[in-house]
């Protein structure tokens, strides 16, 4: 049973047009999400369900009695109000309950998202704390149909699995706004997209939308190829010109002209993103024995590393455990309390940051809202060198989905993801060869985050990721760094996948028992514990050995793709690139053995010196 009906709702803001005859419903017990590029209305489209603003256009009918809730993108509470307070009041403005298991229920809740404070003021908070309470008074309400919009941004992936749960056993009807591609796929039955003012709707999760939108796509250019081959017909009909003014060469004619007027589908507007890059020499970026602190917490602990050429390295961890300390700490922004930063003279950052800054301090980040889009990105360079060459701003803005059109406009006037995709283009102009992406998916449209992925596919400098987005995190890094407690950084090799499974691995009774067994074993050797002079020298060699295996790898991977047209060469490839891959493997396994013993000798030594 239809709940909610848009029937041919038109929707415009001054002269762009969102929505053009476009019609959609929901369901009793539908998830739904939607899908878009940012700017073609994916928010006012849930305003509209939510009733906080109707079309210019079309009709919007709701069954009887029906209770909608929402999460806005950017809610609004009064600063001076507590945190539990702010979130009570909320509830209490939209249903009867018990006071007592209300406030239980909410601190429950905010404990669960990283919120401990209750009495702190809202105005103390962050954008994304504030995001947390409104998505708990959302969550904490009882009601017919959750709208929801953007409810994973500023949450850490604990937090993004408990939200994953809960809302795949909510019962009544859901419709959100989410780039968290992993997300979309676990928790909706229907994918709606907004593409260039229509709606399409997928009843399917998001892999499966991925082939139906790619079928679809497929269907309407084989319509177009054929309209196209009888246009071609009438053409060359009308060119012979008609012998005589009979009824019949009339409507042929006619037929012409419609054919002629038919639009044929348009492609879809892709972020085109060169490889901009900057020269790096020998030196890159170390960290030499970081230590940082804010008053008694300690976010970072003795971090040493080394950034490798190529290196794709992502760091995780709860919200608040000083990743965007770190960030910052290898951008110069902030000084550790303890060790030192070393950056190669070549080495020029990108530092694309967690929140677009809006004033004036900031620098070149800056974003003034009367300024326009073209003289954003002309402060920063006016043309950028390509491997197709020099490249205008103009011409880079339009490759960002930024028509001529839009380039003179005052930058107030785009949408929140907009301005995202706007400062992603401002760091990628200064030809950085180190890129350090804070939180990139928060409000990025999942089409902007496809190319970005490929970008960085061939991108040849170091990129340097903090994220939450666990489809981002496999689909780029090689390497994860996680915060665990006293700011310590542990280091596990692959996706994030690959670290989750070995959390599990290493948390299974199976390897609790056999460590166990080693400990018994060995504990009365343990004073004899050290290495033997073949493991010394293998420790010493091991990183740069595995180094090699990868840049192998990477160079095989090149092979591949300029002889896939050889079919006989491309087999020899694939068998070398499958050799190599094996010694990476056991040499990466190795390289955790020795890590592991050299650590056991250090605390050995260390407990024999206390």
């Amino acid at each position: 049973m239809n709940i909610i009906n848009v029937e041919n709702m038109t929707k415009s803001y001054t002269e762009r047009k969102l929505f053009e005859k476009a019609s959609f419903y929901l369901e009793e017990g539908e998830k739904v999400g939607i899908i878009g590029i940012n700017g073609t209305g994916k928010t006012t489209l849930l305003n509209i369900i939510a009733g906080l603003e109707v079309p210019d256009e079309g009709s919007v009918t709701k069954a009887n009695h029906i209770v909608v809730r929402y999460l806005p993108q950017n809610p609004v509470f009064d600063p001076k109000s507590t945190v539990l307070q702010s979130v009570i009041d909320q509830c209490d403005s939209h249903m009867e309950t018990d006071a007592w298991n209300l406030e239980s229920d909410a601190k429950a809740m905010l404990t669960r998202l990283g919120v401990f404070e209750f009495d702190r003021t809202v105005g103390e908070l962050s954008g994304g704390q504030r995001k947390r309470l409104a998505l708990v008074a959302a969550l904490l309400i009882p009601c017919d149909v959750l709208v929801l919009d953007e409810p994973t941004n500023h949450l850490d992936s604990e937090m993004s699995e408990w939200l994953e749960q809960t809302l795949k056993k909510w019962r009544g009807a859901l419709v959100m706004i989410t780039h968290d591609r992993y997300f979309l796929d676990s928790v909706c039955n229907r994918i709606v997209e907004i593409d260039q003012g229509s709606i399409y709707s997928y009843d399917t999760n998001y892999a499966g939308y991925l082939e139906r939108k790619a079928e679809r796509e497929e269907m309407e250019m084989a319509s177009e190829r054929k309209r196209q081959s009888l246009l071609r017909k009438e053409l060359a009909w009308v060119q012979r010109g008609a012998r005589a003014r009979t009824t019949k060469q009339k409507s042929r004619l006619q037929r012409y002209e419609e054919l002629v007027n038919l639009e044929g589908p348009t492609a879809d507007g892709e972020v085109e993103m060169s490889s901009v890059y900057a020269r790096m020499g020998k030196t890159t970026i170390e960290l030499s024995h970081l230590s940082k602190a804010y008053g008694e917490k300690r976010l970072i602990a003795d971090f040493s590393y080394i950034f490798l050429k190529g290196d794709r390295v992502g760091f995780i961890g709860a919200n608040g455990s000083g990743k965007t300390t770190l960030m910052k700490l290898i951008d110069g922004r902030v000084e550790p309390d303890e060790g030192r930063v070393i950056v190669g003279q070549t080495i020029k950052i990108g530092y694309y940051t967690q929140e677009i800054e809006t004033d004036e301090k900031a620098g070149i980040a800056y974003m003034d809202p009367k300024e326009k889009v073209i003289d954003y990105i002309k402060n920063t360079a006016e043309y950028v060198r390509t491997r197709e060459g020099l490249v205008s701003a103009s011409t880079m803005l339009e490759r960002f989905l930024f028509p001529a059109s839009q380039q003179y406009s005052p930058i107030g006037k785009l949408s929140g993801g907009e301005k995202r995709r706007l400062n992603l283009l401002r760091v990628l102009m200064e030809a950085p060869n180190v890129l350090i992406l804070d939180e990139p998916t928060n409000d990025l449209d999942i089409r902007t985050l496809t190319i970005l992925e490929d970008y960085l596919d061939s991108y040849d400098g170091i990129v340097i990721t903090v994220s939450h987005d666990r489809y981002f995190l496999d689909r780029v890094v090689r390497r994860i760094f996680a915060f665990e407690e006293g700011g310590v950084i542990k280091q596990y090799e692959g996706g994030y996948t690959d670290y989750l499974n070995r959390l599990s691995w290493k948390e299974s009774g199976e390897i609790k028992k056999e460590k166990k067994k080693k400990e018994e074993a060995t504990w009365k050797q343990e004073k004899k514990l050290k290495f033997s002079y073949k493991e010394q020298r293998e420790y010493e060699t091991i990183e740069g050995d595995i180094v090699e295996l990868e840049e192998r790898i990477q160079s095989l991977d090149q092979e591949m793709e300029a002889n896939s047209t050889n079919a006989a060469k491309l087999g020899e490839l694939l068998k070398e690139k499958e050799r190599v891959e094996a010694l990476l493997e056991q040499g990466l396994e190795r390289w955790e053995y020795l890590e592991e013993l050299a650590t056991k000798i250090a605390q050995q030594n260390e407990a024999r010196g206390s």
